[in-house]
């Protein structure tokens, strides 16, 4: 068990964690979720040692060994063969075959065993970096952005993999549905804080709502029993009769909590700029042919599809097979062999690629990058499109030669925004986004009134966004009319399929042997069961908010009416409200206390039940 206790830590002055706790015990595959630039990758160096806490302590178990996936290239072997048995353990050297196995599940194929490492891509280097952890059988595997640079069937035999690993994983990545078929728990950092949770992604972001939404009425309670306060003191002040009860007043409004209103954080948030469009049919593809060589078999060979104005299309297939280059076909940037791309005469394209960040201007600023775009643009727009990439204030004055590589990317995106456009070709636009960027680029393209065709390799965003599919598999191109899930049902990815991508348990298997009859019996006396502990609570939270609000209604008459006989000299009635709305102020505080207990009770038990559906099939 790793245990990280009270850790601070400070870059130039700004908080990246303060005083955060939280255990990493035996078994347990976390799911480490935040922004970006709030301290993931961070967090991993301070585990490994390469950085130092300011305060606090890291605790690792002596002989505890951590696998960390490094982007750093270091490779000393002839073969990719020999330089991935170099990280087996001493015990294991003379086992090549678990290294040819993962070599296999991550795209290499028999051939490339004996290839030199430096006659591969980036990407298929960082694979086999991926590789070297993986054979080298940790105590902790920690995994940043492990999917970056695989496509879709590597994910799915990665997911199984690490299902079946014995031992402790950390993964950081934007694709969802990757971490949470994979991860028993979330590890969330959100304003320099740790949250942990049993379970996935969406139950830790629907929790830290919960959390801020309480938060936030408790602020402005406080806040109104602080200004009721000092309202009876100012009129009570003066009055020598009064002196011990304001004097009271001010003790308890000394001691009274001030919680802070929570810091609005940066998040992007867009929509793309549609075109009016009259037609159903927007983009056609005859007979595409193409090759980068005439004479080589060619990666495009006579495919033809058609784009209708709405469609959302995603291209999905392995790496190399020439999804990025029909995009580029379709956005007239090559041009095809044989066949041909036909657009209707007022198709207006917007095209996006994570490696056009060469084309940027490194001496404009991103203001000026985006405004160049479109001649004539208002400023002001301009300055909205940059606060919507999250470049906002001076920010939007920075040089794009200082930018990183996702700040890059995002002033790409925000020249597609400037632009109208009616279709949308996509490469992989999701690459350095972080989570909640994904969503927000997903609600874009839901939103967007024209068509979409987007290469992408995360089966979540396949999930939701795509109606149709142009399919690279088995050395063959083809259009699929449906959904992933339909693709998925229907043709599949052949022996990936078999893979465990979630984790099953025998209750599922067991659940899969019962008739439906019998099925739907489980299911209806589970459903049962919930509701019988879930609806209790859910009515106890609504009877204590609506107690929470009759008290709260109860206190401003009396205050109001205490104002009142203030005026009046009334002494009896001041001492009688006096005493009313303390007893009252206390049932609020006792409420409040009582709705935090439920609402928290509430999240623990759907969780329960929620893992409980998940592990016999039940959802």
């Amino acid at each position: 068990m790793i245990s990280v206790q009270y850790v601070s830590k400070h870059y130039l002055g700004q908080v990246i964690f303060d005083n955060i706790s939280f255990n990493l015990n035996p078994r347990e595959r976390i799911a480490l979720v935040g922004r970006n630039g709030h301290g993931k990758t961070t967090l991993f160096r301070m585990l490994t040692g390469q950085e130092q806490c300011d305060e606090g302590v890291i605790a690792v178990p002596k002989n505890y060994r951590i696998g960390y996936l490094s982007q750093h290239i270091n490779f000393t072997k002839p073969t990719v063969l020999e330089e991935g048995c170099c990280s087996l353990p001493d015990d294991q050297k003379g086992d090549d075959w678990r290294v040819k196995s993962v070599l296999s599940g991550l795209g290499f194929s028999e051939d490339d065993f004996d290839r030199n490492p430096s006659e591969f891509s980036g990407g298929y280097q960082i694979r086999l970096n991926l590789a070297k952890v993986l054979v080298s059988d940790p105590n902790l595997l920690l995994l940043d952005e492990p999917t970056n640079f695989l496509d879709i069937v590597s994910i799915r035999w990665l997911t199984g993999f690490l299902n079946n690993w014995k031992n402790e994983i950390v993964i950081i990545s934007h694709d969802r549905g990757f971490t949470d078929s994979v991860a028993t728990h979330t590890l969330g950092i959100h304003r320099h804080k740790i949250v942990k949770i049993k379970g996935t992604t969406q139950e830790y972001y629907d929790r830290i709502l919960k959390s801020e939404e309480i938060h936030e009425k408790q602020r402005l309670n406080e806040d109104k029993k602080r200004r009721q306060a000092e309202n009876f003191i100012n009129s009570f002040r003066a009055k020598a009769s009064h002196a011990s009860l304001v004097q009271s007043r001010v003790k308890s409004l000394e001691k009274q909590e001030v919680l802070n209103k929570l810091e609005k954080i940066s998040t992007l948030s867009f929509s793309f700029n549609s075109a009016p469009f009259p037609a159903k049919s927007i983009m056609e593809a005859q007979d595409l042919t193409f090759s980068y060589n005439g004479n080589d078999s060619p990666l495009i060979d006579h495919l033809n599809f058609n784009i209708e104005s709405n469609d959302k299309i995603c291209i999905i297939g392995k790496n190399g097979k020439g999804k990025t280059t029909l995009l580029k076909l379709l956005a007239g940037i090559l041009t095809p062999n044989e066949g041909k791309v036909r657009n209707h005469p007022q198709t207006k394209i917007g095209y996006y690629e994570q490696a056009n960040t060469a084309t940027l201007n490194d001496q404009l600023t991103v203001e000026e990058e985006i405004a160049s775009t479109v001649s004539g643009i208002e400023r002001g727009r301009v300055r909205s499109i940059c606060g919507a990439m999250m470049f906002s204030g001076d920010s939007a004055l920075k040089r794009i030669k200082v930018l990183s590589g996702g700040e890059k990317c995002r002033t790409l995106l925000g020249k597609l925004l400037v632009m109208p456009t009616n279709i949308l070709l996509l490469d992989e636009p999701t690459h350095h986004l972080d989570m909640q960027s994904c969503e927000a680029m997903m609600d874009a393209i839901d939103n967007f009134s024209g068509a979409v065709l987007m290469v992408t390799h995360n089966e979540h965003i396949l999930h939701r966004v795509a109606n149709k599919l142009i399919v690279f598999h088995h050395d063959r191109i083809f259009f699929f009319h449906g959904t992933y899930s339909q693709f998925l049902d229907q043709i599949g990815w052949g022996d990936q399929d078999s893979i465990n991508t979630k984790k099953k348990s025998s209750n599922q298997e067991d659940t899969k042997c019962l008739s439906k009859k019998e099925q739907r019996k489980i299911r209806a006396e589970f459903n049962a069961r919930r509701s019988k502990v879930l609806a209790p609570i859910e009515k106890k939270i609504k009877e204590i908010e609506k107690n929470i609000e009759k008290a709260e209604q109860q206190l401003q008459i009396d205050m109001e009416s205490m104002i009142k006989a203030s005026h009046d000299q009334d002494g009896a009635a001041i001492s009688r409200l006096s005493k009313s709305s303390k007893q009252t102020q206390n049932h609020i505080n006792t409420l409040y206390n009582d709705l935090e207990d439920a609402t928290e009770k509430y999240d623990q038990d759907k969780i329960e039940f929620e893992e409980e559906a998940q592990q016999k099939a039940l959802t």
